[in-house]
């Protein structure tokens, strides 16, 4: 599988100290783990949680779900360019079916995926069987290999173990990422090592990550794994919402660290690393890494990347 994407993965992805004094003053050791650098089509998390599921596709149409701004359609969509594996992308919005393609919408449709608008209603249903069964004979897709939305299913959620498995050995305390749909942290605090914690930080709001991320790795291990726990404080109004602050925040942080900051998901987890260490949340000595699981996406009008990159 990996080779049939172009791009050979870059596993382990690189663990890079990262010194900044606001952490530094509380005696705070900050590691960024570069998850961004794994794939240049399948970003960060999306390759850990894709592959297995691709794998498991075994050629057949690929039917997964997500909004108009969705990391995960587009990285479903470059996989199926890559592969030659029929995409099709249920998106949560009727109403955008009338309107042009946002940039990230586009970028799916070029790279083959067929969309699917359904209204917000039917689209919070869909992970009951009779509504999925009426979306996938509406589309023709009976057939077809369906991930859900994000690409957390216990496939997604083992694949991920790897990535705390390869923070073991460094000194690290806390891993922190931020968190849509609880995968990739249940996945990560599965592959920590005992003394080791994760912390997500969620971009949606709500409060049901909690019960999410158990329910995954219940799926994926029989039970709870790990020790991981979520602060929701930093969502800055809900997913794919930002503020002038955030902005102003990632943009000194990239410029810091040479960092390309994703605003809806790094940017809002660096900024609780920040306040969290303002806090003194995390004790004198203490070590933590922050997982970088995606990078900013192109300019509206660019196009796809190639796998060749």
């Amino acid at each position: 599988m990996p080779g049939a994407l172009g791009t050979a993965p870059r596993l382990p992805s690189p663990l890079r100290e990262a010194v900044d004094e606001r952490f530094a003053r509380r005696g705070v050791r900050l590691l960024l783990k570069r998850d961004d650098l794994i794939h240049p089509d399948l970003v960060g998390n999306k390759w850990r949680k894709l592959t297995p599921n691709l794998a498991a596709a075994a050629g057949r149409t690929l039917v997964t779900f997500g909004g108009a701004y969705s990391n995960h359609l587009r990285a479903t969509a470059a996989a199926g360019r890559l592969l030659g594996l029929p995409t099709l992308g249920v998106v949560r919005g009727h109403e955008l079916a009338d309107r042009p393609l946002n940039p990230s919408l586009a970028r799916c449709a070029a790279d083959g995926m067929r969309l699917h608008f359904v209204d917000r209603s039917t689209y919070r249903r869909t992970s009951e069987p009779e509504t999925l069964a009426e979306i996938l004979r509406a589309t023709g897709t009976e057939d077809a290999y369906v991930v859900p939305e994000g690409g957390s299913n216990a496939l997604a959620v083992r694949g991920c173990r790897a990535l705390g498995e390869e923070l073991r050995g460094h000194g690290v305390d806390v891993a922190a990422l931020a968190c849509g749909t609880g995968g990739t942290l249940a996945g990560l605090a599965a592959g920590l090592a005992p003394d080791q914690r994760a912390l997500g930080v969620p971009v949606l709001k709500g409060g049901f990550l909690g019960a999410e991320t158990e329910s995954l790795q219940t799926a994926a291990f029989g039970g709870r794994r790990g020790t991981w726990s979520l602060d929701d404080r930093f969502t800055f109004g809900g997913y794919a919402r930002t503020t002038p602050e955030l902005d102003a925040f990632a943009e000194d942080f990239g410029q810091r660290h040479g960092l390309p900051v994703e605003r809806l998901y790094v940017a809002k987890m660096l900024y609780g690393l920040v306040a969290l260490a303002e806090e003194g949340a995390f004790p004198r000595g203490t070590t933590v890494a922050a997982v970088i699981t995606g990078a900013p996406f192109p300019a509206a009008g660019a196009a796809p990347q190639a796998a060749s990159r």
